[in-house]
């Protein structure tokens, strides 16, 4: 006999089930029921949907603070029902950074693309945000163009990629490499948690959401910064259909944006950032003063 399904518990006091009904799954009360306005094949819906579900299975929707950026997802705050903020072109750590000491109790995170995260802040920003350990949540979305503004070459488009502002391709002789974000925020002190995830498949999704609660989870447990990345697609921009580009994805972005963990102290066995920074400088007399026997 097929098992039952039934809703979670935290959904149950929620939805109406009428008698001879069975609801297997129904909108996160955390995601409000609006049209998305997202491109067809866009994993932006998605994500959403991973973080409102978080965010309804952690209980925190009232102590919740979301910060929207300049980009794809500008309009972010129609589509969650927590508390949200906008943020100038690439300033969400900063304005993150200010609510969260402001309101310490908050669990606040910030969501945004490859233009806004990696560019337009001058990737400042994230850098000094994740090295000074800031008590929040970082949703990055890498899908190696700016979309909103209509295809141009990001800092995470590909060697020869082909964008509206590299037509024959990325020419990295001349305007560099791509950022690998995680990589380069692993180095740091700093930051608690970080992974490279992707929604291109169902077991990709499922990974993507177990990172995202943990990311959340963390803040809740004041573990320190966390970082989830998210490989994604823009089929609009990359002119390909929504398949096509799925495809793209894992035959260019995934080698060379590996899945997996990057960063994470509590596997480590530390119990937050600060312990596992503290424990790195072992042998840095000056930055062991203050230390408690």
């Amino acid at each position: 006999m097929a098992e039952t399904k039934t809703l979670p518990v935290y959904q149950q006091d929620r939805i109406d089930v009428h008698e001879g009904e069975t609801i297997v799954s129904c909108r996160p009360h955390s995601l409000a029921d609006v049209v998305f306005n997202y491109c067809p094949g866009c994993t932006h819906g998605i994500v959403h949907r991973l973080i409102a579900e978080t965010i309804d299975e952690l209980g925190i929707e009232g102590t919740t603070v979301g910060i929207a950026p300049v980009g794809c997802s500008v309009m972010n705050y129609d589509f969650f029902n927590c508390d949200m903020i906008e943020a100038s072109h690439g300033r969400a750590p900063a304005v993150a950074t200010a609510v969260k000491r402001v309101h310490p109790e908050a669990v606040v995170f910030s969501y945004q693309g490859d233009g806004d995260l990696a560019s337009i802040d001058r990737t400042a920003e994230t850098v000094h945000a994740a090295t000074r350990g800031e008590h929040i949540t970082v949703i990055f979305i890498n899908n190696a163009i700016y979309g909103m503004t209509g295809g141009q070459m990001a800092p995470t488009s590909l060697p020869n990629q082909v964008t509206q502002t590299s037509p024959y391709g990325r020419d990295v002789s001349k305007v560099g490499y791509p950022i690998r974000m995680c990589e380069l925020l692993s180095t740091l002190d700093g930051p608690a948690y970080i992974e490279r995830v992707s929604c291109d498949s169902t077991a990709h999704i499922r990974s993507a959401k177990k990172a995202i609660r943990r990311a959340f989870q963390n803040q809740v447990d004041g573990v320190g910064y966390s970082f989830v990345e998210v490989v994604a697609t823009c089929p609009t921009n990359w002119g390909m259909t929504p398949q096509g580009a799925f495809e793209w994805l894992r035959e260019n972005m995934l080698p060379y944006y590996p899945l997996g963990v990057y960063k994470d102290v509590v596997a480590d066995g530390f119990a937050n950032a600060a312990e596992a920074a503290l424990a790195r400088s072992a042998d840095c007399p000056i930055a062991q003063q203050g230390r408690e026997s």
